[in-house]
């Protein structure tokens, strides 16, 4: 299977939008409000039949209504958690056209978290939809400790991330062990999938004579999603940087820091024999992966806008998005709701009041 085979794009809608789904590529998505609406019914063939999928993938969409509208949740969540974690960025998380394509060609930092962020999106909107009862496949958590018939009784139902996990990875399908790049690719797409896992919690719920807690029962729930963004947005921060080397022994890619390229330049003074067709893998580690330095995304480039005319904070971040340029204030009135009072139980009484506020932006 090639590569290109695993990209799935949506054909235009009525604007010039464009869907990128995991696979080959991570989620992004331009325009947000171009999606269509909640998929029921078979109208979600149509959205299945849209997406230029290989054909297992086509088949996993099309065989569970819940997975179309899935996929398009987990678009939307993803995008809006990565402009929010980047909102103060000078990238902030541009998913428009020839910059997201570039970025994606590129092993930036920003590739790792577009990565990350998207198979977290597919995991955790799968899982969500099992315990919502969206999805044919799946229902509440299988966990074999949990009663899942009494968490539906009681109002709790488990997220299913065991179902999620398994559907993620066989929807994304394995790539080359001999390609580097699709190494680190798929290593941060499970970097992604791994903070999932790890932000799950168990949630109980007592029952019982006047609220004793004679019974309990307890079912599994993953986090609001922005957790998991600011745990990515974290890894982001501390993403390890590696470069390809050739292994010698076998002949194939491998992946290795600046120190053991060094290291490799002088053979040690015996080498163990090396095994046919084994191929050497990235070091188990939830730290995001790179392969190259990011741009300053400062000026207009092909991996963004640039910074000029960017909102921007004064005495927070002005200084590091408008990179020494410096920045323009503009002063406007805006009228709002103040001095607010509640009235008897749940009437709430405000004046409108106007202030005039500074605007910072900064300088082309």
């Amino acid at each position: 299977m090639s590569e290109d085979s695993r990209m799935m794009t949506l054909e235009p809608f009525p604007a010039e939008s464009n869907l990128w789904l995991t696979g080959n590529e991570p989620l992004s998505i331009l325009p947000l409000n171009s999606l269509p609406e909640e998929v029921t019914g078979r109208a979600h063939h149509k959205l299945c039949d849209r997406l230029r999928l290989e054909k297992k993938q086509r088949r996993m969409c099309r065989r569970d209504p819940g997975v179309a509208d899935s996929l398009r949740e987990a678009i939307l969540m993803s995008a809006l958690e990565c402009q929010h974690q980047f909102r103060f960025e000078r990238w902030n998380c541009t998913l428009e056209g020839r910059h997201r394509a570039n970025i994606l060609k590129s092993g930036f930092k920003e590739t790792a978290f577009l990565y990350a962020i998207s198979s977290a999106g597919l995991t955790h909107a799968i899982a969500k939809a099992c315990s919502a009862g969206r999805m044919e496949r799946c229902t509440c958590d299988e966990a074999p400790d949990l009663e899942n018939r009494e968490a539906w009784q009681w109002g709790g139902c488990g997220d299913n991330l065991k179902y999620a996990y398994k559907f993620v990875k066989d929807f994304l399908g394995k790539r080359s062990n001999k390609d580097p790049r699709a190494r680190v690719d798929m290593h941060n797409t499970n970097v992604g999938m791994k903070v999932i896992k790890a932000g799950e919690n168990t949630t109980c719920k007592c029952h019982g004579v006047s609220g004793s807690c004679t019974v309990r029962t307890c079912w599994r729930q993953l986090p609001p999603f922005h957790e998991i963004g600011k745990r990515l947005k974290q890894l982001y921060e501390t993403s390890s940087k590696f470069g390809s080397s050739t292994n010698e022994a076998t002949g194939e890619g491998e992946i290795s820091t600046g120190r053991n390229q060094q290291q490799q330049q002088q053979p040690p003074p015996q080498q163990r024999p090396s095994l046919p067709g084994l191929t050497p893998h990235i070091p188990r580690t939830m730290n995001l992966l790179h392969i190259e330095d990011s741009p300053s995304f400062c000026k207009p480039s092909k991996y963004s806008y640039g910074t000029a005319g960017r909102k921007c904070y004064k005495d927070k971040n002005c200084d590091a998005i408008c990179c020494g340029r410096g920045h323009n204030t503009q002063s406007r009135e805006v009228t709002g709701p103040c001095q607010c009072q509640v009235r008897w139980c749940c009437y709430v009484e405000c004046k409108q009041c106007t202030q005039r506020e500074e605007v910072y932006t900064c300088k082309g």
